[in-house]
């Protein structure tokens, strides 16, 4: 099965102000007693007779000119009625790509009734068009003094008449209703038989101006969903997705997710950012995780999810942040920017001042986040694309002792370019090359004997305690080499990540343990 999203609601597309029943009355009134007579009248063959039906578009022409264009309409409708009844819509809509304004309905509609305009100029020869169009036309069974209502349409086998698109409306707005929403999307799952319809007309048929039969179904059930919740379709980003499914007969929901953006601080050491499954378990439990299937028992993530699942009653969220902290290490500062996935909303509109403060009351002391608002999908690229400028704070242990002017110099060299190889420490879940990252600015803030406090700011994805130690040469330039002696971070804490305090310290040097 396949899904095809709607061509959207145009005000322009509305139905006829008269009914199939009120125009074919109409049509079939006031015809003069010897109309009966003009039905007798041979002399026509079959091919002089297409001739005539297409006269009324010929222009004063020399032999040599190209068939008006009208007549491949003429051609290709003739074909098609001939394959069986078909309703206004299914015939319209083989035309679809011709002229706009009209809706598929109102084109089958015109077709139909200047077919039969047409077999009447033809005389005799005509009566094989009307038969062709009773079926599913009554001024032609007027015109033939038949009785009877129009058959069932072989192609979409009455799926596209009122009746039936409003069921399938009525099927969706029972679904919606459970649901907050400010824009929607209809789709259509084609049962096998009506894909197989569509399929032998075109082939038959022969029109090369079609749509398919999905786009109008999401097109004018969309219509009626529009006209009766006042929601506007939305064929980039909705909020909901109507899917249709005509094999069942019945309409079925996507929820999609929402997207709340928002910064993080992390205000204590010894926890990930997002959930971690056991390395040894994978997830199930075990011994080593206590069968919480976890590595740790709280993350960033889970610290913020549970209020957030509550407020939009979501089934679950994803964590999208831009990049991560080490586990031992603090985010501080403005925070890190992040965005939060809740999966199948049932509400989406939220108070974000409440559910900052509700978060931040569950989390304190662990987690504290701040500019709560809407986002969209797209946010979450480009939050992952950015190449955000980051500061961090170190306390770093020394091999031996070093002057303080000794440490500034060595540091002021560091500026500039730094290639990386993957670090030891992440290289079963890095890929192993060498990435060139720029230090911006290091300074000196603290020294003691054979400790210091130093900043760094430098290009995302930058490794700051390989930058110190080395990695074993993995990492050029470092502090230790320059050093000419081993060096170590004790101590990392993030303080900015392209925020508003411009990497200035957030912490007092006595909350550092060293």
């Amino acid at each position: 099965m396949s899904l095809e999203q709607p061509d959207g609601c145009s005000p322009s597309d509305r139905p006829s102000d008269r009914s199939d029943e009120q125009q074919g009355e109409a049509d079939g009134e006031g015809r003069p007693e010897q109309d009966e007579a003009a039905l007798q009248i041979g002399g026509k063959r079959s091919s002089q007779a297409l001739g005539e039906m297409e006269r009324p578009f010929a222009a004063t022409t020399t032999d040599n000119a190209a068939a008006p264009p009208g007549s491949s309409i003429i051609r290709t409708a003739l074909k098609i009625i001939r394959l069986g009844p078909i309703c206004d819509s299914c015939l319209g809509r083989q035309f679809a790509r011709l002229s706009t304004g009209f809706t598929n309905q109102e084109r089958g509609r015109t077709i139909k009734s200047f077919l039969a305009m047409a077999a009447d100029l033809a005389g005799i020869e005509g009566q094989s068009v009307l038969k062709d169009l009773a079926p599913s036309f009554r001024p032609a069974r007027l015109r033939l003094r038949e009785e009877g209502e129009d058959q069932s349409c072989w192609v979409c086998l009455g799926l596209m008449e009122p009746a039936r698109l409003g069921k399938l409306a009525a099927s969706a707005l029972n679904e919606l209703e459970r649901i907050e929403y400010g824009t929607f999307l209809v789709g259509t799952y084609m049962s096998g038989l009506l894909a197989e319809n569509e399929e032998l007309l075109l082939a038959d048929g022969g029109s090369g101006q079609a749509e398919p039969m999905k786009s109008e179904l999401n097109r004018e059930v969309g219509k009626l969903i529009a006209a009766r919740t006042g929601k506007a379709a939305d064929l980039q980003s909705p909020d909901v997705v109507v899917h249709l499914n005509l094999a069942e007969g019945r309409a079925q929901l996507q929820i999609n997710s929402l997207y709340i953006y928002g910064r993080y601080r992390k205000l204590q050491r010894g926890f990930p950012q997002t959930r971690w499954p056991c390395r040894a378990c994978g997830g199930a439990g075990c011994q080593r995780c206590g069968n919480s299937g976890r590595m740790y028992q709280e993350s960033v993530d889970e610290l913020i999810r549970d209020p957030i699942i509550e407020a939009a009653r979501a089934e679950d969220t994803v964590f999208h942040g831009s990049g991560r902290e080490d586990i031992d290490a603090l985010m501080l500062g403005s925070g890190r920017p992040f965005v939060v996935e809740a999966k199948k909303p049932y509400r989406r509109s939220l108070d974000y001042a409440a559910l900052r403060d509700e978060i931040n009351r569950r989390a304190a002391g662990k987690v504290e986040v701040s500019d709560l608002t809407a986002a969209d999908r797209a946010l979450v690229e480009a939050l992952k694309e950015a190449a955000y400028e980051k500061s961090y704070s170190a306390w770093i242990e020394l091999a031996g002792p070093v002057e303080e002017e000794k440490l500034k110099s060595v540091l002021k060299e560091l500026v500039g370019p730094v290639e990386q190889r993957t670090p030891n420490r992440v290289s079963h879940r890095r890929a192993d090359k060498v990435r060139v990252r720029f230090i911006h600015d290091a300074e000196l803030n603290e020294v003691r004997e054979r400790s210091a406090r130093i900043t760094i700011r430098c290009d995302s994805g930058l490794y700051v305690k390989e930058l110190v130690s080395g990695d074993g040469g993995r990492t050029k330039p470092s502090l230790a080499a320059a050093l000419g002696m081993d060096a170590r971070v004790v101590e990392l804490d993030v303080i900015d990540v392209g925020g508003v305090s411009n990497g200035q310290v957030t912490r007092d040097s006595h909350e550092y343990k060293v």
